[in-house]
């Protein structure tokens, strides 16, 4: 009988009969018996994950004409690959409940032929929606994984392309794929991953984000560990550095690590354009990420405690717009802010067209009512809806998610001790930064520990042909790209 032992399925003394019979207890499981075939036959499936015209295509004219006299004759008659021949009941379960389809001359045989015929449904391959580019490829990962390693494989066609499968989730049982590049990838990078995907004991696994959140090497963290991508250019040139890639099986998209915090303020179409634009569109991204965490909690300041510090020019403006609110700047901000993120919330859950409505309308009519009835000024309407669009220009969603709570502790600390608040809870911002690491490697290089060779995509994007090394931080076994000093050689023909 099979029992629950441990929140693990454990198999004890049965034959496949039995685990047959516990199977018909599911409604979308057939069984079926047919006598008026050459060599009479029993079939064995689950209707909702096998492809029936398979079936009734391939399997059962063959079975249905021919008399193979054993479960071997039947294997080299039959027109498909993997046929198993088994009497491992656990294994006999696993393939049927992937989508096989069970064989037996006699239903009390000990062991049956498991004929591969599973449904594969997936969507077509679309465009990116988080990580819409201009320029450069259109196409984004889906759902199903060997959609998923093809796009990755005609964009790296080299043998040294390594893919490692493992099935993850006592229930779920979810394939899960490492990529990397033999040769290039850190041998111990590798082995970190494989090790932590073991290790990981969980019952379900759905999407790649549990496996981030699981393997992560600080689980308390808010900041991502792992770069979650859904372009497919994006993880191989991740490959094609050095990283390791997972993918998930039911997943649109893929973990990309070891990472550093600055990659993810990297947007991959930073590399389709030339170096300067992308350099100074890139340091815009980060000074607006600045601004956005820090605009709101420096108003609170500076109201608060020091008055000083503001312009005669402006203090005037500000006095006239705060003549008539009788909420403290801190108040004022958080109101604010907390309405702000309800709109960002309510427009992402809500249908598209009903969610931009909310967006746009919500935010004008709550913005213009809050103003003239006296609840906030005007200046930090202002100042609120300038961060929050700041905020947007963070390529990745998850890091855009960290930036966004973020603002509310240093919000606090502002409204407590001022602009030495701020400071303070810069300290251990950048403090937390300094200790975590991803897959082990520092998170903050090359900021800390400082590496020169790094910093040439890292605030600004140097010219390719400069960049003849791969990142230090990935300690790749091969450090060179291309040969630097050919690149940078313009050759010409000879008229």
């Amino acid at each position: 009988m099979k029992k629950w032992v441990r929140k693990k399925y454990v198999y004890e003394e049965q034959s496949l009969f039995t685990l047959i019979n516990q199977n018909k207890h599911s409604d979308d499981f057939v069984h079926f018996y047919n006598s008026q075939s050459p060599q009479p036959y029993w079939i064995s499936y689950f209707s909702s994950l096998i492809d029936l015209e398979i079936l009734h295509r391939d399997l059962l004219p063959y079975l249905n004409k021919t008399a193979p006299a054993s479960l071997e004759e039947l294997q080299a008659g039959l027109p498909f690959e993997n046929i198993v021949i088994t009497n491992a009941l656990e294994k006999v379960q696993n393939e049927l409940l992937k989508g096989s389809i069970l064989i037996q001359f006699d239903e009390k045989d000990p062991a049956g032929a498991l004929v591969p015929a599973e449904m594969k449904k997936a969507r077509a391959v679309t465009m990116p929606e988080e990580e819409y580019s201009v320029v450069g490829p259109k196409e984004s990962f889906v759902e199903s994984l060997s959609t998923n390693i093809n796009l990755i494989r005609k964009r790296l066609p080299v043998s040294e392309l390594q893919v490692k499968d493992m099935i993850i989730g006592t229930l779920s049982k979810t394939k899960v794929s490492v990529l990397y590049i033999e040769g290039i990838a850190n041998e111990e990078n590798i082995n970190t991953v494989m090790q932590r995907l073991r290790n990981v004991q969980y019952y379900q696994i759905l999407d790649s984000s549990y496996i981030a959140q699981i393997i992560a090497d600080n689980t308390n963290s808010i900041f991502p560990q792992l770069i979650d991508t859904e372009r497919p250019d994006r993880a191989s040139a991740a490959l094609a550095e050095g990283s390791v890639v997972i993918l998930v099986d039911g997943s649109p998209h893929s973990l990309i690590g070891p990472t550093t915090l600055i990659s993810f303020f990297c947007a991959f179409d930073d590399y389709f354009v030339n170096w300067q634009l992308a350099s100074a569109i890139r340091i815009l991204r980060l000074l607006s990420v600045s601004f956005s965490i820090l605009v709101t909690p420096i108003y609170v300041a500076v109201l608060s405690y020091h008055y000083e510090l503001i312009p005669k020019d402006l203090m005037v403006t500000l006095v006239s717009s705060r003549r008539v609110i009788p909420l403290p700047p801190f108040l004022e901000a958080l109101i604010l802010e907390l309405t702000i993120e309800l709109l960002r919330e309510a427009g992402a859950r809500l249908p598209t067209k009903v969610g931009q409505t909310i967006g746009i309308v919500g935010g004008i009519v709550i913005g213009t009512a809050a103003v003239e009835a006296g609840l906030t000024s005007n200046v930090l309407l202002i100042l609120v809806a300038l961060a929050a669009l700041a905020s947007f220009t963070t390529p990745v969603y998850r890091m855009g998610n960290a930036i966004r709570l973020i603002r509310f502790p240093f919000l606090f600390f502002a409204e407590l001790w001022g602009l030495l608040g701020i400071a303070m809870a810069s300290i251990f911002l950048f403090g937390h930064l300094l200790r975590l690491t991803s897959l082990g490697r520092p998170y903050l290089e090359p900021i800390y520990p400082p590496r020169i060779n790094d910093l040439k995509d890292a605030f600004v994007r140097l010219p390719l042909s400069w960049q003849s090394k791969r990142p230090f931080f990935l300690k790749t076994e091969d450090v060179h790209r291309f040969n630097g000093r050919e690149a940078n050689e313009k050759k010409d023909m000879d008229e």
